[in-house]
Parts: structure tokens; C-alpha cells; sequence
């Protein structure tokens, strides 16, 4: 996922009164965004420059984004390496120009006035997780809930990746800041903590016993077919993962590593919903308003019972639980190259279901076509993933942290089920999903994950809402 985002400059007069030197700077890349890692250049000292044309490409733990100039001119300088960390308003290259920009736009470094930070929203805290319904809750701004990154020789400033190494690791600060680094300011690079992790894992293992063993050495190998590395044959397809790729299995193993998962499963009967939709997309459609699709109907379920079950949109910070008053939806939308990503709906439930479905069908098509803006992948407070779009009847979705549940809709499917009438019972066929709701049992009892999905179908099968009017 990648995109252009515009820089911010400065403005520095050079000796010669035709030419100005323009400091390329690392812009504001999201609301919670506050460095990236420099993955490219894609312009070496001396080459020309276009307005609009892409410098050099930065990504955060999120997204791929190329920092593009706004003035034509010649790269004079390069402030930071691949792989170094960059942070937002850091210099990253020096562009020489002979354009003019106006005075508003061009701010000198010196002379720039310090950021003040917009309010964060308020959030519920619960202090703690294992008996939150006994507690006293309060408001309270979340900055004064947040324990700030212990300070280490490196002022805990490490990579999304080394992080992510780390956590897979098992590698706390204090050995963190350990590590001896060969990056810029001595900061541990993802070669420093891969080689660390080598001699670690080489340290810690037991000397082989000298004593024989019966088994045969290639009995043993197969056997444990992890001691041995692969060796693939002729006919086998080499597939190198990408950096989106390795971002993923990163994020999927630390969420595995740090929620304890469990999973609740309900069936939904959809036939009232199947109907409701069947005339109001032709409604959509001849006012046109787009395609009406289920995914915005399902949502729209989901944010009824998180308003039943608050404490479902809420993330875990070290001991204590933070319910957010703002219910962001996550979509989970699969991108053409395979890869997924969870773009957000901020503030759900202030939409109706038409805003809903205008939101989903933009942001589903921006993001195939690697749209995204960076605030459009933060800040979810609950994961929606519709697996039914692929044949899945069901699934057990891995939790997107920091928040604690996740659910997936499974397909559409006709079966034969048992309807019970004043008349007495008899069998039809009736439209059926499965819905499975992945949640943390840290926090997330088995009541309450399997009530809040109950919720949902509940809302699914005795769906009310008013058609709309042409």
C-alpha cells in the first residue's frame, strides 16, 4: 500500500540571489503517526528534480508512502540513509531551486513556532480488567493514561521492524538497550538485532550429548524436520515475501503472542435482511446511491451491540483497559496483489446506513487502488471482516491489536431449518450466515463475548429499518 503525501519546506537563502535551497521534510503523516522508516531513494545527489515528482520513499508500521517535491530543482543533499528512522519535521533532503514559493508556505526553520498538540478524545479508563463491571468509571483524557516509552541510550527510538523482531523474540527494553547498534546516533538496525538474536539463540543451546542414540541420524532429521533447513527441489517456485507481507506475519504473530484468543460462533437467520436489501438496492440504485452490499448492513448490526457492549470497543494497555467513546469500524478489505488491509470508518455510529454504505464503497475502492491516506488505517476501535465475499462459511479471525475483538461474517447460504408458528412447526428454507467473533479472554469474559455476538444476530434476523423513499 503506498501513496504520495506532500512535504513540508523551509527556506533558505543562498549566496546567489536566483537560486534557493528548500529543505524537504517529513510531513505529518497521520494524527498518531510520528516517524517512518526511509525504505528508498528514489533520486542520488545531483540529479533534476520535477515539481510533483517522487523523491524518496518512506513506511510507516501502517502504509508505503513516496514524499514527493512541490518545486523543480537539483538534489544537493541526502540527511538520512536506508532503513534509518525518520522522524516528522526531520530535514531529509536538501533541494537547490531557482522557483518562487509563497511567503505562507515556506516557513524558516529558525522562526517556526512549536506544535501544539490537538486534544486527544476522551476515553473510559478501567484500571482493572478482571472485575471492570464493580468499578467506578470516569473520564479521563487519555493522555493522562499513557505511560510514556522508558528512556534508554537510544530514548527507546527503534523501528516498527525491530520492534516487531523483539516482541517475536522475546526481548524486553532492558536487554533491548543492550544491543549495540551501527546506525545513525548508534541505533539498533534490523541486521544489528538479527545478528543478536543468532548468537542468542546459539548461546542458549544445550552442547550435544555425546552419549549414542539408537536412532538412526536420518530417522531423527525427519523426524524434526525444523532442525534442517529446506532445500527446495528443481520444480519448486521461490516466492521472496515483500515488505507488506512480512509486515502482516509480523503484526498476525504479535497479536497471537499478546491476546489470549477464544472464539464464539452463532448462526443468523438473514431472510428478513435478504428481502429488506433486495428492494432497497434497486432504490439505491435508481436514486443512485451507489451499490448497496450487505457489508454496510452487517456494520450497521455491529455498532447496535457495541452500544450494548461497550466494552468490546476498547484496547489494553498494559494493565488497564481503555474504553474509547469513539466507535471507528475497521473494514478488513483484500487488496488485488493478495495482501490485506483494515481501513477505518471514524465515528460509525453517527452515520446512517446511506453514509455508511458511501463510506465503505470509497474507502473499498481507494484502497485497491493504494489511495489511502495514512489517518485512514488508525485510530479502529473494532475489526469487521466479511470472509462470506470468498465461499468461507467460517473463520477464526486473528484479533487487529490494540483492540480486543474482531468479527467475521461467513456466506449467505440456503438451508433447511425449522420454523415454529402458532400452526405449529414445520420446515423451510431460510437464508443463514455464520458469525464468528474472535475476542481477548484477558479482558472479554465468555459471557460477554458470546452475548455481544447473540447481539448481532439478533439485529441481523429482526432487522427494522425503514426502506428508503425514492
Amino acid at each position: 500500500m503506498s501513496f504520495c503525501i506532500l512535504p513540508s519546506f523551509s527556506k533558505v537563502s543562498s549566496k546567489k540571489d536566483a537560486e534557493v535551497q528548500y529543505f524537504l521534510k517529513l510531513p505529518q503523516m497521520g494524527e498518531s503517526v510520528a516517524e517512518a522508516t526511509l525504505t528508498a531513494w528514489l533520486k542520488d545527489v545531483g540529479d533534476a528534480i520535477e515539481a510533483d515528482a517522487p523523491v524518496v520513499e518512506v513506511a510507516t508500521d501502517k502504509v508505503d508512502s513516496d514524499v514527493v517535491s512541490e518545486v523543480s530543482g537539483i538534489l544537493k543533499e541526502k540527511r538520512f540513509n536506508k532503513d534509518e528512522i525518520v522522524k516528522v519535521g526531520d530535514v531529509i533532503a536538501v533541494i537547490e531551486t531557482d522557483e518562487e514559493i509563497p511567503t505562507s508556505e515556506v516557513i524558516p526553520e529558525d522562526m517556526a513556532e512549536p506544535k501544539t498538540e490537538a486534544p486527544l478524545e476522551e476515553s473510559i479508563v478501567i484500571d482493572n480488567p478482571i472485575v471492570p463491571e464493580v468499578l467506578d468509571v470516569t473520564f479521563h483524557k487519555k493522555e493522562e493514561i499513557i505511560t510514556p516509552v522508558p528512556e534508554g541510550k537510544q530514548n527507546g527510538i527503534y523501528s516498527p521492524l525491530v520492534k516487531n523482531i523483539a516482541a517475536q523474540e522475546g526481548i524486553g527494553l532492558d536487554e533491548l538497550e543492550k544491543i549495540p547498534g551501527t546506525g545513525k546516533e548508534n541505533r539498533v538496525t534490523k541486521e544489528d538485532i538479527l545478528n543478536y538474536v543468532a548468537h542468542r539463540n546459539a548461546s542458549a543451546t544445550p552442547p550435544a550429548s555425546s552419549k549414542k542414540t539408537s536412532v538412526p541420524e536420518e530417522a531423527r532429521q525427519t523426524s524434526n524436520p525444523h532442525n534442517t533447513p529446506h532445500i527446495p527441489l528443481k520444480e519448486d517456485k521461490i516466492i521472496e515475501m515483500g515488505r507488506m507481507e512480512k509486515l502482516i506475519a509480523d503484526h498476525m504473530r504479535m497479536s497471537k503472542q499478546t491476546s489470549a484468543h477464544v472464539q464464539s460462533f452463532v448462526e443468523a437467520d438473514v431472510t428478513q435482511l435478504w428481502n429488506w436489501r433486495e428492494k432497497a438496492k434497486r432504490v439505491f440504485a435508481e436514486r443512485g446511491d451507489g451499490k448497496l452490499t450487505f457489508t454496510p448492513l452487517f456494520m450497521a448490526a455491529v455498532i447496535k451491540a457495541l452500544k450494548d457492549y461497550p466494552i468490546l470497543n476498547s484496547s489494553v494497555e498494559g494493565d488497564r483497559i481503555i474504553q474509547k467513546k469513539a466507535i471507528n469500524i475497521g473494514m478488513a478489505t483484500a487488496l488485488p496483489n493478495g495482501n490485506l488491509i483494515v481501513p477505518v470508518i471514524k465515528n460509525a455510529d453517527l452515520l446512517n446506513l446511506m453514509g455508511l454504505s458511501q463510506a465503505i464503497n470509497d474507502l473499498a475502492q481507494r484502497a485497491r487502488n493504494n489511495q489511502l491516506k495514512p489517518d485512514e488505517v488508525q485510530q479502529g476501535t473494532y475489526t469487521l471482516t466479511n470472509i462470506g465475499n470468498f465461499g468461507s462459511l467460517m473463520g477464526t479471525p486473528i484479533i487487529n491489536q490494540p483492540q480486543v475483538g474482531i468479527l467475521a461474517v461467513g456466506v449467505i447460504r440456503k438451508v433447511p431449518a425449522v420454523m415454529e408458528t402458532e400452526q405449529g412447526d414445520f420446515i423451510g428454507i431460510r437464508k443463514k450466515i455464520m458469525l464468528s467473533h474472535s475476542y481477548d479472554h484477558r479482558v472479554i469474559n465468555g459471557a460477554t463475548g458470546g452475548l455481544f455476538v447473540k447481539a448481532v444476530a439478533d439485529y441481523l434476523e429482526h432487522w427494522d429499518e425503514p426502506l428508503p423513499e425514492l
